[in-house]
């Protein structure tokens, strides 16, 4: 465990590494990251020494971030709606990530594990949030976890006329059709 001034930075370099890459994507500078942080770039380097390192804890922090939004998501709103609240949340940290995907897919042996870390965690959570939601014959049973979490990342992909909204909107339609042939709970 890393001590409390060590934790301090680290969190506030994850902090501002977060809000650079939503702002600049992930090729952004260290120096702004540093700077956004309140820290030199020899403490970012001695807690995230390659860029990757960094790029892969801000993927993993928020991944636990979105994956822990779901309890209380769940006990706050029926299984329909909750399904919908933590999709548009996952949507939401998608969005923010420009040019991650292009990292994740560079081949560096960096991010080898990032997707299973990402699968592992985010699966079995969308899981129980598609199970509920078909208990509750908010949507049709038998969805696949990670059918959906790629087809959000797929409609997170900006392209040619595209808006901010366009996702949202995009995820809201797979929602709908999520809702195609619910069997009301009796």
């Amino acid at each position: 465990m890393p001590r409390v001034d060590a934790q301090r930075n680290i969190d506030a370099l994850l902090s501002a590494a977060r809000e650079e890459f939503a702002a600049e994507g992930v090729d952004v500078n260290v120096r702004a990251i540093a700077a956004r942080a309140g820290v030199g770039t020899a403490t970012l380097y001695r807690h995230f020494p390659l860029r990757s390192d960094l790029i892969s804890a801000v993927f993993r922090h928020e991944i636990d971030e979105c994956v822990a939004a779901a309890a209380p998501i769940a006990e706050q709103h029926e299984p329909g709606e909750a399904l919908e609240l933590w999709v548009q949340r996952y949507r939401e940290f998608l969005q923010t990530k420009r040019g991650l995907a292009a990292a994740l897919h560079s081949g560096d042996p960096a991010y080898a594990a990032l997707p299973e870390y990402f699968h592992s965690h985010a699966g079995p959570v969308l899981g129980a949030l598609l199970d509920n939601a078909a208990r509750a014959g908010a949507i049709r049973s038998g969805v696949e976890p990670l059918d959906i979490l790629g087809a959000i990342a797929n409609l997170c992909v900006p392209f040619p006329g595209s808006d901010a909204d366009t996702a949202s909107r995009m995820v809201g339609l797979l929602l709908d059709g999520l809702r195609y042939g619910a069997v009301p709970a009796h």
